[in-house]
């Protein structure tokens, strides 16, 4: 092959290596991880599920009002002595019957067990609705937590990387002062272990990024890839401190954060609960009514045909001659009633209302109020608790986002010094004023605090999204 050829063809070859790179490289924004994190994670399925069960039963509980209406069909055949359906009397022979029946119920009233009990439900079904939402919204704060903390990783490296080659450099020039015998062997020694300890510093931090991913991996329940890069976002500090107090932010949280309403509804769920039960003591009203007819193969009607004059043996003594004496019968033809006549002229329909009142059910009824009335306690105490340890979390939130951003500006105050320092050691050391040791310190001070400023920066963050939490704001 020619050169030019040669030439052309790695080019190419290298261009379509770094396509294939790219495209191989997956780069997310918070957004879609939160909305993978809100269609794939486990505890939000589950409470979906459950919103999804809670809200047929509460379908099935209003269902309960609707009539109960049941259509029966019953065919069969009696052989032997059996009672004919069409006459109720005995018969001897083979009978095939049948029977058509259509019969409805309806409770008229049985202590508003009923309506309480549909109330309850849909409270019931309203409660598993912020449950779902709540695990939409804890698993939103937690991935924008992940995220974070795999930005924070990823800044720490960059400013790591960018240590190893200000260390590079300085290990570089002083290998040509000793191989010129300008310098101490040892200074250059002492070089190469800062170097060491930037580059361990490197692995360290990679490690730290690389789970930082997994933990975010997990949270949107996907393969973990580490080639995935994620969108940087706005740096939201301000110079003023959180708008807010913490008793503000508790009380929004009150009205916003779907966990309080969740455990109010299921303490008013739990109330109806407590009347419906109550209904089971009180006298159940019922209407009922029903449409039947039937069929019997055996049925027959007689047809009058005519009358004839019939002689009998009984008589009548006339002078002595006696006489017999007739008497008129008429004759019929038995014909049997087709199928479709007996259920017209069997048809039959009833009307009644009753009431049902209990009087000694094994104590269930008792026992049902009493369960209510324990459960009704039960959730008025997990309802205050929710909110007792509520603001409990916003008093301990807003606690650590003042100290964040305390340590945060006291860290910014603390690295613009140290920067300067360590800008004035590197030009001592670099004339050879300063010895290794104070070059190194300047620079390891430097270095540490640049570390924790990152840290407390996106500690504060994280600790303003969890107060955007408590208050429903957005979170990106």
């Amino acid at each position: 092959m020619k050169k030019g050829n040669i030439q052309t063809g790695l080019a190419a070859l290298f261009l379509f290596a770094g396509m294939m790179a790219k495209a191989q490289t997956t780069q997310l924004t918070l957004k879609q991880c939160v909305e993978t994190a809100i269609q794939n994670n486990l505890q939000v399925r589950q409470a979906q599920y459950q919103a999804e069960s809670d809200r047929a039963i509460y379908k099935q509980a209003k269902a309960n009002q609707l009539p109960f209406i049941s259509g029966n069909v019953n065919h069969g055949i009696n052989q032997g002595r059996s009672i004919d359906p069409f006459t109720n009397t005995y018969a001897n022979q083979q009978i095939n019957f049948a029977n058509y029946s259509i019969n409805t119920s309806v409770t008229i009233w049985n202590g508003s067990a009923i309506s309480n009990n549909i109330k309850q439900n849909e409270l019931a079904s309203k409660a598993s609705e912020m449950d779902w939402q709540q695990q939409k919204e804890n698993i939103t704060i937690n991935v924008i937590l992940a995220y974070l903390q795999v930005l924070s990783s990823q800044e720490q490296l960059t400013i790591a990387r960018n240590q190893v080659e200000v260390s590079k450099a300085q290990v570089a020039r002083l290998e040509i002062l000793n191989a010129s015998g300008a310098i101490a062997p040892s200074l250059l020694y002492d070089l190469r272990g800062q170097l060491s300890g930037d580059e361990l510093n490197v692995i360290n931090i990679k490690n730290t990024l690389e789970t930082a991913k997994i933990s975010l991996a997990q949270l949107m329940n996907v393969q973990y890839n580490a080639s995935v890069q994620l969108e940087n976002i706005n740096d939201p500090l301000t110079p003023s401190l959180y708008d807010g107090t913490a008793e503000n932010i508790y009380q929004t949280a009150t009205q916003q954060l779907a966990l309080v309403k969740a455990a109010e509804y299921r303490r008013q769920s739990a109330q109806k609960r407590h009347l419906a039960a109550k209904g089971q003591l009180y006298p159940t009203l019922l209407f009922n009514g029903g449409f039947g007819t039937n069929y019997s193969s055996v049925a027959s009607r007689q047809e009058f045909i005519n009358t004839v004059d019939v002689s009998t043996t009984s008589y009548v003594n006339i002078s002595g001659t006696k006489y017999a004496l007739v008497e008129p019968q008429n004759n019929y033809l038995s014909r049997k009633i087709n199928y479709t006549d007996q259920l017209s002229n069997n048809f039959n329909s009833s009307l009644s209302i009753g009431i049902a009142i209990p009087i000694l059910n094994g104590l269930r009824a008792r026992t049902n109020i009493t369960q209510a009335k324990i459960a009704e306690k039960r959730t008025d105490f997990e309802a205050q608790t929710v909110k007792t340890q509520l603001r409990q979390a916003v008093d301990q939130a807003y606690i650590n986002m003042n100290t964040a951003f305390e340590r945060y500006q006291a860290l910014s105050k603390q690295l613009q010094d140290f920067t300067l320092s360590f800008k004035a050691a590197e030009v001592r050391f670099n004339a050879g004023v300063n010895t290794s040791v104070e070059y190194m310190l300047a620079k390891n001070n430097v270095d540490r605090t640049n570390s924790n400023f990152i840290s407390a920066k996106y500690d504060y963050l994280l600790r303003v999204k969890v107060l955007d939490f408590y208050q429903g704001n957005p979170l990106w």
